[in-house]
């Protein structure tokens, strides 16, 4: 089930916003939305909610090993804080880490996180990964192995991840492991986030699961902003696609150079409202029934480099990376080579977690490669701003066409063309012009537009003139107008997945 259907939007959602609503209880609260969340899931793949429920209880369990001896670390933490008055925040840190790894059981607890990692990884591995090593090999020794060719299960990239800040938290003593093991399941399994994220980690969560609120004004609120995100992925995203789609199953060699650079700019425009509607729906239903989500995008095409760019795109993800991954090998914090090193792994794995397809691992390296680059390359670091916003936008549109092609010789073909150029023919006009509708025009338009600030400002006209009631009702109004919009648009038909479902 997807967000953008008649039968999530008609059926799934009111009901259990309106039995959500008659819980008299955290503790059944919980419950229906466990329930919900199985269900919703279920309704496209019934077989893998049983994968859920086994990640779900090896991971509670894990937490369970793990967090014993947890009320003599709070003790000797608060003697720590109370005796390090004087140290700076890095100092202290770095105390608690080394109280993390005084521990008696260290070892066995450092032996219970590789063991969760393994399991965790190793599952997500079996699934994902297991016929893109056997097509590598296969295509590396000319052998003919046959892969296990299993169906993907939705959201296993995301759910794994949450899974693994659970465990990875309670080892680090940042949070106590959870005995209720109906909030460890509600935590991975919740479904405004279950299938694309954003990645929650569990640290940011833990008191709403056992503390929240649901209000009126929490409500109305996530509607409104799951109303944004519907209209952004229906009426712009879908649009956008597809164009997109009929550019990509032409063959390279009958297009041109501005049906090149007009498709890699539609594709930036439909991944951006798609994934970014996905989130500000997922953060809107989240606020509906009491959770408040972090912000996984902040206008990331007004990015002036790739390191900011990065900053803003998929907030989420390249916070966990950085929390998880890039932190514990040392960071920057090791000399310049081991923080290069650093970099390529992470955006190795990053480019892999997105798919297993060697064009997104060369994705990731491209990401990589200019990130050292404007680390070390000094006149990068000191482009003027619309230089740099002109800089970041070419290399970040040129990286999505390795993320969208099929095929690293059909990513190649078109980035030669996006610079090179080839022979205007007829064929080739009558390719592009087939595509350019009055409605793709005036949603690409519309899209390019929107990316600018325009909340931002909108906020301060309406702070500097004291109108923030009446600014609210026009918001309201808008979103009604934007769900009306979604609604008939759906109601007709057409293309409709979300992209980061196969991820």
């Amino acid at each position: 089930m997807v967000f953008s259907s008649i039968p999530f939007l008609c059926v799934f959602l009111p009901a259990v916003l309106f039995l959500c609503c008659l819980m008299p209880s955290i503790r059944w609260k919980n419950g229906l939305l466990i329930v919900a969340s199985l269900l919703f899931y279920a309704y496209g793949e019934p077989v893998y909610v049983v994968l859920m429920i086994i990640s779900t209880l090896a991971n509670y369990g894990f937490g369970m090993l793990l967090g014993r001896g947890a009320k003599e670390f709070r003790a000797a933490e608060a003697s720590l804080r109370e005796s390090a008055a004087d140290l700076t925040p890095r100092e202290f840190a770095q105390r608690r880490k080394d109280l993390v790894a005084s521990d008696p059981k260290a070892s066995q607890r450092k032996a219970l996180v590789v063991a969760a990692l393994i399991v965790n990884l190793g599952l997500l591995g079996v699934f994902k990964y297991a016929d893109m090593a056997v097509g590598t090999v296969n295509a590396l020794l000319a052998t003919t192995f046959a892969g296990p060719n299993l169906a993907l299960p939705i959201g296993i990239s995301f759910y794994t991840f949450q899974a693994l800040s659970y465990v990875i938290d309670v080892y680090r003593r940042d949070v106590d492991a959870q005995r209720n093991y109906a909030r460890v399941l509600l935590y991975i399994s919740f479904f405004p986030q279950l299938i694309a994220g954003p990645i929650v980690k569990y640290h940011d969560i833990a008191e709403a699961l056992a503390n929240r609120r649901m209000t009126v004004g929490g409500v109305a609120s996530g509607l409104r902003r799951f109303s944004i995100g519907l209209a952004k992925k229906v009426l712009i995203a879908n649009t956008m696609a597809v164009a997109v789609d009929a550019w990509y199953a032409a063959d390279p060699s009958q297009l041109n150079m501005a049906t090149a650079w007009l498709m890699a700019l539609a594709y930036c425009l439909q991944i951006y409202y798609d994934f970014s509607g996905y989130s500000d729906m997922a953060i809107g239903l989240g606020r509906m029934f009491g959770f408040e989500f972090k912000e996984n995008f902040n206008r990331p095409y007004l990015s002036v480099s790739i390191k900011d760019f990065w900053r803003r795109w998929h907030i989420s993800l390249s916070t966990w990376f950085k929390e998880y991954l890039y932190i514990p090998l040392g960071g920057n914090r090791k000399g310049e080579f081991r923080a290069a090193m650093n970099r390529i792994c992470v955006f190795f794995l990053c480019g892999l977690w997105h798919g297993a397809s060697w064009t997104f691992v060369l994705w990731g390296l491209y990401h990589g490669a200019f990130l050292m680059l404007e680390q070390y390359i000094k006149p990068l670091q000191r482009l003027p701003r619309w230089l740099g916003h002109v800089y970041a936008i070419v290399v970040v549109t040129v990286g999505f066409v390795l993320f969208r092609a099929d095929t690293l010789g059909q990513a190649g073909a078109i980035i030669a063309l996006m610079f090179t150029g080839s022979d205007v023919t007829a064929a080739s006009l009558s390719i592009l012009f087939e595509q350019l509708t009055p409605l793709f025009i005036a949603m690409f338009a519309l899209g390019v537009v929107a990316v600018a600030p325009w909340p931002d400002m909108a906020r301060r006209f309406v702070d500097s003139h004291g109108i923030q009631a009446q600014a609210r009702v026009a918001s309201y109004a808008g979103a009604l107008v934007l769900l009306v919009l979604a609604l008939l648009e759906l109601s007709a038909g057409g293309y409709n997945p979300f992209i980061y479902f196969r991820f």
